[in-house]
């Protein structure tokens, strides 16, 4: 039987590179997990790193499927029980808030009927922008789960809050509310 289905949208943040160590602890916890990309994120972090970790494709390109011949925006929100957009950049969060699909990532926030859930990740000074607090006040009267970014250093230097929620936190925060992952099995040798 295949594990709880988790579609994890990555965004072109450095916190990239802790979605990668989420994804792994997904999982290892049984998840079955797709990962979608913006051309962004593939500044940060290859795609091949979610393959490797996945044994999936990762989908990058709306208009070139790979699993879903109606199209990736559709068969990946049909198939997914939860939707992860970890890092969710500034960018990211404004596309969301106000219903702008220029890539797969916010597309598929449109498509999903499953719970959304965004990991926002910036510059403190970004997160303290009124604008971004607009935009995630949205988010949330729209129904979208939001893990709130930690404090700490920042990769510009700065010492803030903005930081992407660590791994262990978002996982047990996705345990809490499904139940289904916090039972799945891990995949065997």
């Amino acid at each position: 039987m295949p594990g709880f289905e988790v579609l994890l949208g990555v965004t072109g943040g450095i916190a990239a590179y802790k979605a990668a160590d989420l994804c792994s602890k997904l999982v290892q916890r049984g998840a079955a997990v797709s990962v979608v990309m913006t051309s962004a994120a593939e500044k940060f972090i290859g795609p091949s790193t979610f393959e490797a970790l996945t044994g999936r494709p990762v989908i990058r390109d709306m208009f070139s499927p790979q699993e879903h011949f109606r199209g990736e925006h559709i068969g990946l929100a049909q198939r997914t029980q939860v939707y992860l957009v970890a890092p969710a950049t500034a960018n990211s969060l404004a596309q969301l808030a106000h219903g702008f699909a220029p890539d797969l990532v916010s597309t598929l926030a449109l498509t999903v009927t499953c719970p959304l859930i965004v990991a926002p990740a910036m510059n403190c000074e970004m997160w303290a922008k009124p604008s971004v607090a607009r935009n995630v006040a949205q988010l949330k009267d729209d129904g979208v789960l939001v893990i709130e970014p930690g404090e700490g250093w920042l990769s510009c230097g700065q010492i803030g809050q903005g930081r992407m929620a660590e791994p262990t936190v978002i996982l047990k925060y996705l345990e809490e509310r499904f139940p289904e992952l916090k039972s799945a099995s891990p995949p065997t040798s």
